[in-house]
């Protein structure tokens, strides 16, 4: 779930609170290849366990991380362009694959990418960048950017603070029943999404071999 251990986490949002929780998800937002997710539901359960950080607040923050990353992200990609992305973006995970992924996604759904995006990790990441290198007008990407952050920090922000303090009161073999079925939910969409990634760039492959025809 996470490259930092619990010990860890516990530690840099007892020292560095608010501000690591929006430095953290704004340099995913980006593209840099960070646990963005997992940084959310971690501060949640936080927040939820210890009271060391106010929800409201976090979410709010974690919001305004993941608006502004991307809007930096998208500013980097209409700069650089395809080019570069196809020569660098492999260092930071954007393989080809994925590049022409991005590239099919824009052209058929658009602002659908940018806002649904945000929940999905590989998406997450890179739409920011392929949205900029794809000529998305801005004021269409900052509209689905800003509604997609919000409610993806919400969602992901108030259910896991939800399902934190619930789990701070349930205690024995009803308690461990919750985490498997926790365990197992988290298994089963890193399922879905890694097939779907996969048929989706079958799918682009196709389209883009057609249009060279």
């Amino acid at each position: 779930m996470s490259v930092f251990s619990f010990h860890e986490l516990d530690s840099l949002f007892r020292n560095y609170g608010y501000g690591a929780i929006f430095l953290g998800i704004m340099l995913e937002s980006i593209g840099l290849p960070l646990p963005g997710e997992s940084l959310m539901i971690a501060a949640a359960i936080f927040a939820a366990t210890t009271h060391g950080l106010d929800i409201g607040p976090l979410v709010l923050i974690a919001a305004a991380g993941a608006i502004s990353g991307d809007q930096i992200g998208y500013f980097i990609g209409r700069w650089i362009g395809f080019r570069y992305l196809a020569q660098w973006g492999r260092k930071l995970g954007l393989t080809q694959d994925r590049l022409d992924l991005g590239r099919y996604l824009f052209r058929r759904y658009g602002a659908e990418v940018v806002f649904f995006g945000r929940f999905v990790a590989v998406l997450r990441t890179f739409a920011a960048l392929l949205a900029g290198a794809n000529r998305m007008r801005w004021h269409s990407f900052l509209l689905w950017n800003s509604l997609g952050g919000i409610c993806w920090t919400s969602l992901y922000g108030f259910g896991a603070y939800l399902l934190g303090d619930a789990a701070k009161r349930i205690s024995g073999p009803l308690g461990v029943v919750l985490a498997i079925i926790g365990v197992a939910a988290l298994l089963a969409a890193f399922v879905f999404v890694k097939r779907n990634e996969t048929r989706l760039i079958q799918d682009a492959r196709r389209e883009m071999q057609q249009e060279a025809r």
